[in-house]
Parts: structure tokens; C-alpha cells; sequence
């Protein structure tokens, strides 16, 4: 399957939980304790109305019994169910917890396998919301949820079974009410498993409106939309609430009848055994304990009922979860890939590229695109806005492929090659740069994660970067805070230059790499770029020509093909599009 969306589950289906049984078996021995603690501890709860109606019938019936016994009995009963409670609580916790850690894991390695038309397509801050609020309710299934229905399961089995061997007549009538607690389950359930889901959802909505808004807060306060933004979250809050509110009703509706049949069928039944008691045909202790394990089994049955809507709700995030899981990769590794020569060239090709964007069909990025880029060689690629110029960035690096035609990079088709063997022989500086919320050494690393400090230093003086770095409060180890909030503008982009050097790749991609810089950063920045470039083949995107002067040749970019291209001297002589952008920008002549 392609993974251009998520594909979607069966909100309606319990089997949806097989996700969460699939990796909590790889823990068995976690689960057969589990399991054995549950096992031990429902049968000592179903074991005390035996202990009472031991003590009621040799002691307090039988006049002068010893009752002694008896209780020492009881008390063993409750101290066994006390240890393997707290053993079950332990193990079924544990497993929770696990579990959660596991799913979360495997959902991002997957994502991190996905290409970006998925991102596209699937909002991040949704995804990230699923990797918390669904794996929470996860969470909750296995450590919670899953015991407890279990256990309510063992017990109410049990203890029909002890019923049947106390007074068979009772037991039968009380059986027979059975089918009308089941009949409100599954009517009432099938409604309650689309709107749980559905909740899931809005909740979701909820968690990626708040990591959009506090993304872009410095745009919210600029133009003062505090309160529009306010009113939009409430709107999705009232939305997560209403839905909540529907299956919050939906549950209490089942619980309530539920448990009014189940306890109203018990009191009938009591009725007859108390009839049964005084013509002799049941002791006084029979009568207690059937008492006793009859709430036990009537609260077992009808906690089941509670447990339903919350395996519900897990089933509805476990689907979610499932359809990231389930999300493949567009762009993959052949089944045999071809190597890249060595030593690696630098060498880039794109022969009649065609490609539109998964989310603009309708418009031509690259239109019969032909281009090759010798080893060594420095291009710039300018052109307005939309002319195709990031889109040749974007296949270089295999993030797509093309509709027709090949890139090729030292000879080799791209979809031939590994993409992650293609994308090491690349260094990118981009125009918006990444700065990961971590130490300025993690995100010099990046570029290459085995570097010491003495190279990590070197990049950064290459860089014009050491200065700002050695000023720092800690060095290399400071914080750099979200998206690099600690640093200017130049300084974070020198830190990416320094990255890209750290890479030593081949072939360089410089993608308006100062073009939202002040003149002193730009300088900086300009300098440490000509030192990367040095012995590598590089593409340049630019919008300010200024920067592209010393280019080797510049390609003019127009409807995704190339209208022109030369030396700057020559294309200025020409009174084409570019001439008309160099007298805009150095002359300020319209065009």
C-alpha cells in the first residue's frame, strides 16, 4: 500500500486490539504471571463466602462449635488474595507499561521509514497526538482494563460453578436472566464502539489544534488573534466534549440497565432461597455464602459491562495506532539495490524529468526537465516563485520519484540505489533551518554522529560558528531550546553550514541558504559557504543573484523547465528572464 494516507480500520471491531496482544507476546513470561496472580487472587475472593459458610454452620449454628478453625481459614484466604493482588497488579502494570513503550517505538520507526508525500497528506500534530492520547488509553487497556475484565471473568464463572454446588435450583434461576443482560450489551455496544472512536478522534483534534497554535504563536500575537484562536479551541473542545458526552451516556444507559437486571434477577433468586431456608431444604451458611458469591458473580457481570466500553475505546485507539503501523513506504530500497561507484563522484543528472506533487496533480512541477551537473561543478538555479527550482532538491534526495525520465547521481539510476546511499553522498543546507531542541553538540553531530570535538570545533571555525559556540553558557553541551530559540537567525545558519561540513558528502544542496539574513550575517554566512563548497559539486537556489555570480553556469527555471542558462555576464546581455531579474534586483527597473 502506498503512503500517501493512513489507511483505515474497522472502528467498529474488537480485533483491533490484536495490535496490543501482538506485542505484549513477547513478554510470556510477564504474562502467565500475570495471569497466575489473576487466576489465584479471583479464586481466593470466590474462596471467602466458603470460609463464612464454614464458620456460620459449625460455629454459629452449631452451638458450642469451635469456630477457630474456621477463621484461621478466612484469614489465610485474604492473605493469599492480598500477595496475589499486589503481584497482579505488579505484572499487569508492568506489562502496560511496556507495551505503550513498544508500540510507541515501532509507530516511529515506521513513520520515520515514510516519505514526505505522507506528511503531506497526514498532519504531524495529529500523528503525535495519536502517540500520546491513544497510546495513553493503551496504557490503560493492558495495565487496568484487560486485569480487571479478566478477573471479573474468572469470578463470575467461578462462581456460578460454586453456585451449582451450593443450590442448583437457585443457580438455574438465576442463569435464566442472563440472556437479558447480554441483549443490552450488544445492542447498546455497537453504537457505543463508532462513538468511541469518534471521540478518540476529536481528542486527537484537540491535541494537534494546541501544537499548531503554540508553534505559531509569535504569528497569533503579531496579529493579534489571541482571542479568535481562543474561541477556535473551545469550538474543538465543546466538539471532544459533546462526543464524550454521547458515549459517556451510551455507557451509563447499558451500565444502569445492566446492573438493574442483574441485581434485580439476585433479589428474586433471594427471595425463593430464603423460602428454601425456612421449610430446611438450605442451611444457614448455604444461604450466606450463595448470598456472598452471588454478589461477587452479580458485580463480576456487571463490571464487565464498564470493561466493554473501555476495551471499546482501547480498540478504537489500538485501530489508529494499527493504521500508522500498517503505513509503508512509497519510496524503499529495491530488493537488490545497485551500488554507488566509489570513489563517489559528485556527478548529477536529471534526463526529460517529469513530476507534479502528489497534492498538486494538476500543475507540472519539473515539465521534460534535462540537466546534468559535472563533478566540481557550481550551478545556480534561479527563477520565480513555483518554477520548480526546490522540486529538483527534493528528487536528488529521493524523497520522490519522478513520473517519467531518470535522476541519476555518478551514473546511477536513483530507484536503482538505496536511498539512504544516495542521500550520505549529499550535504543540504537549507533555507529554513532545523535546529533540534537539544545540545548545540547533538546538532553539529548530525551531520556525522561518530565526530570527536576536535572536529566538531574544526566545522564550527569553517563555519564562522566557534565564536557564538565558545560563548555559550555551557559550550557545546547548552541547550539550543526549541527550533533553536537560544540563536539568531545567522547563527543558525552557520550551525547548519557547520553540520553540512561535518557531513564531507560529495555533492552539496544550498537552498536560499542566506536569503533571510542581514548583511553583516550574510557576509558570515556567505564566507563559510565558499569554504564548504571547495572540492564538492554544488547546486545553489537562489533568489538574490548577487550570491550567484561566481557560479560555473546559472540555470533560469520558468513552469518547471529551463528557459536560459549561461554565466551571469551572459544572461544579463541576453534581455531574457533572467536580465529582467537582475535590473529588479540591481537596478530596481520593473520588469
Amino acid at each position: 500500500m502506498a503512503d500517501n494516507k493512513t489507511p483505515k480500520g474497522e472502528p467498529r471491531s474488537i480485533g483491533n486490539l490484536a495490535l496490543v496482544w501482538r506485542f505484549a507476546m513477547a513478554y510470556p513470561g510477564r504474562i502467565a504471571a500475570a495471569v497466575l496472580s489473576l487466576i489465584v487472587a479471583a479464586s481466593a475472593t470466590l474462596a471467602i463466602p466458603s470460609g463464612f459458610k464454614r464458620i456460620i454452620d459449625n460455629g454459629f449454628v452449631a452451638r458450642g462449635g469451635d469456630v477457630g478453625p474456621y477463621f484461621h481459614y478466612l484469614l489465610m484466604i485474604v492473605l493469599i488474595l492480598a500477595l496475589a493482588t499486589a503481584l497482579r497488579f505488579y505484572f499487569v502494570s508492568w506489562l502496560g507499561e511496556r507495551v505503550v513503550a513498544d508500540v510507541r517505538g515501532a509507530v516511529q520507526r515506521n513513520l520515520l521509514s515514510l516519505a514526505p508525500r505522507f506528511f503531506e497528506e497526514n498532519r504531524p500534530s495529529e500523528i503525535a497526538s495519536r502517540l500520546t492520547a491513544d497510546t495513553s488509553v493503551i496504557e490503560q487497556i493492558v495495565g487496568t482494563t484487560v486485569s480487571v475484565a479478566l478477573r471479573n471473568l474468572v469470578m463470575g464463572i467461578g462462581g456460578v460453578i460454586y453456585l451449582f454446588t451450593l443450590a442448583p435450583k437457585l443457580t438455574a434461576m438465576l442463569l435464566i436472566g442472563i440472556p437479558l443482560i447480554i441483549l443490552p450489551i450488544v445492542i447498546i455496544g455497537r453504537r457505543l464502539r463508532t462513538v468511541s472512536r469518534t471521540s478518540q478522534d476529536r481528542i486527537a483534534d484537540v491535541g494537534a489544534m494546541v501544537a499548531e497554535t503554540l508553534g505559531a504563536m509569535k504569528i497569533v500575537q503579531a496579529f493579534g488573534q489571541e482571542r479568535r484562536e481562543a474561541e477556535r479551541f473551545e469550538g474543538a473542545v465543546e466538539s471532544a466534549f459533546a462526543t464524550a458526552r454521547r458515549r459517556i451516556t451510551l455507557r451509563a444507559v447499558m451500565t444502569g440497565v445492566v446492573i438493574m437486571l442483574v441485581f434485580g434477577s439476585i433479589t428474586m433468586v433471594m427471595w425463593q432461597g430464603a423460602v428454601d431456608v425456612a421449610s430446611g431444604a438450605l442451611s444457614g451458611g448455604s444461604i450466606a455464602a450463595f448470598v456472598l458469591t452471588g454478589g461477587l458473580v452479580a458485580g463480576a457481570f456487571g463490571a464487565l459491562t464498564e470493561v466493554y466500553g473501555d476495551l471499546l475505546r482501547g480498540a478504537g485507539a489500538a485501530g489508529r495506532l494499527a493504521e500508522l503501523l500498517a503505513a509503508t513506504p512509497e519510496i524503499r530500497a529495491p530488493a537488490f539495490p545497485r551500488a554507488l561507484p566509489h570513489p563517489a563522484e559528485g556527478r548529477l543528472s536529471f534526463d526529460n524529468v517529469e513530476f507534479r506533487y502528489p497534492t498538486r496533480k494538476e500543475v507540472k512541477a519539473l515539465d521534460g526537465f534535462t540537466l546534468s551537473v559535472a563533478p566540481g561543478e557550481m550551478v545556480a538555479v534561479v527563477g520565480p516563485s513555483g518554477a520548480g527550482k526546490s522540486t529538483l532538491f527534493q528528487l536528488a534526495q529521493r524523497f520522490y520519484d519522478p513520473e517519467s525520465g531518470i535522476v541519476r547521481m555518478d551514473g546511477v539510476d536513483l530507484r536503482d540505489a538505496n536511498p539512504g546511499a544516495v542521500r550520505a553522498r549529499i550535504a543540504m543546507v537549507p533555507q529554513e533551518t532545523v535546529i533540534f531542541a537539544a545540545s548545540a553538540r547533538d546538532n553539529l553531530r548530525y551531520g556525522d554522529w561518530e565526530a570527536g570535538d576536535a572536529a566538531l570545533w574544526a566545522a564550527a571555525e569553517a563555519a564562522n560558528a566557534a565564536d557564538f559556540l565558545r560563548a555559550l553558557p555551557d559550550g557545546l553541551d547548552t541547550f539550543m531550546g526549541e527550533g533553536g530559540a537560544r540563536l539568531s537567525g545567522g547563527q543558525r545558519q552557520r550551525l547548519a553550514i557547520a553540520r553540512a561540513l561535518l557531513r564531507d558528502a560529495p555533492l552539496l544542496l544550498l537552498d536560499e541558504a542566506t536569503s533571510a539574513l542581514d548583511a553583516e550575517s550574510e557576509r558570515l554566512v556567505q564566507r563559510a559557504l565558499e569554504r564548504l563548497m571547495v572540492g564538492r559539486t554544488t547546486i545553489v537556489i537562489a533568489h538574490r543573484l548577487a550570491t550567484v555570480r561566481a557560479a560555473d553556469r546559472i540555470i533560469v527555471m520558468e513552469g518547471g523547465r529551463i528557459v536560459e542558462q549561461g554565466r551571469h555576464d551572459l544572461l544579463a546581455s541576453q534581455g531574457g528572464l533572467y536580465a529582467r531579474l537582475a535590473r529588479l534586483q540591481f537596478d530596481g527597473e520593473p520588469a
